[in-house]
Parts: C-alpha cells; sequence; structure tokens
C-alpha cells in the first residue's frame, strides 16, 4: 500500500527528531493575506512549546513582502538592533536578515513583518480589520526563550 502524504511527512519529521533533538517544527496554512502556522517546539527530544504563528502571504519568497520558503533550517539566538532578543534564522535561499521575533500584524498599516515569523498565543482579527493576526506574541516569545536552546533547527513544511 502506498503511504500517504502524512504518513510521510510524518515520517520525515520522526526521521529529524530522532537526528535532532533540538527542533521548532511550523506546519503551514497558506492564505492570500498570510500565513499561519501551527508551532511545536522540541528541547532535548521533548515537547515543551505548542502555539502559532503568523507570516506574510507566500509571494515567490520576495524580499520583504513574502514568508520564506519551506524547508530546514538553523536558528539561534540574537540580539537585533531593531526588534531586540529574538532568534536569527539562517541560509534562507534568496533571503537575509530572517528573524523569529514579536509582532502581531502581517496585513494592513501595522505589517510587523519584512519576511520573519512572528509566534503567537493565539490567531485572532485583533484590529478587527477582517485578517488574521497573531495575539500574544510578546508571551509566546518569552516561552520560546524559556523552553528553547539558544540553538536549534526549524522545519517548515505544509500539506499543500
Amino acid at each position: 500500500m502506498k503511504p500517504t502524504t502524512d504518513q510521510i511527512t510524518q515520517s520525515v519529521i520522526n526521521t529529524a527528531l530522532n537526528q535532532i533533538k533540538d527542533t521548532l517544527i511550523l506546519k503551514r496554512t497558506y492564505y492570500d493575506d498570510a500565513t499561519t502556522s501551527a508551532v511545536t517546539g522540541f528541547n532535548n527530544g521533548l515537547k515543551v512549546v505548542s502555539m502559532v504563528s503568523t507570516e506574510l502571504p507566500f509571494r515567490d519568497n520576495k524580499n520583504d513582502i513574502s514568508c520564506i520558503l519551506e524547508g530546514v533550517y538553523d536558528c539561534e539566538l540574537h540580539q537585533s538592533p531593531s526588534k531586540g532578543k529574538c532568534y536569527s534564522v539562517k541560509n534562507v535561499p534568496g533571503r537575509g536578515n530572517i528573524l523569529i521575533h514579536t509582532g502581531n500584524y502581517v496585513y494592513g498599516e501595522k505589517v510587523n513583518s519584512q519576511g520573519c515569523i512572528l509566534p503567537a498565543l493565539k490567531l485572532i482579527d485583533i484590529n478587527k480589520d477582517g485578517h488574521i493576526d497573531g495575539q500574544s506574541s510578546g508571551d509566546a516569545m518569552k516561552l520560546l526563550f524559556a523552553k528553547m536552546p539558544k540553538k536549534f533547527k526549524l522545519i517548515i513544511y505544509s500539506d499543500k
């Protein structure tokens, strides 16, 4: 019997977790105006984080207007001059200065991302503009800092 996409995806994740004990996994859902993810974090192989994230919609991986490509990346704790304490996402094809940092909005006048990942505890329309926002981003970052190591792998995928 041919394995399903979910079985293959889970197999890939399980293999990665066996090899990489410190991992943050984003399972994406794409929308016209945003990308959201269910986020699960593992520290030393143990599940320690469960939250959500928002990103810009996918627009061909273009700088400042698109989320990054799906893939596996190295992340490390970083001090950004503009975003403060955050995580840097390394070796993103065709992109630079990609971070995991606080922020609520990926649509409208208050956009907090130029391609970065914005963790949150809940997805909700904060400003009632009809678009998904991330709520309690600061609390989500505090949780990441407390539970995740200084360096970890980031796996981004979707069921498409």
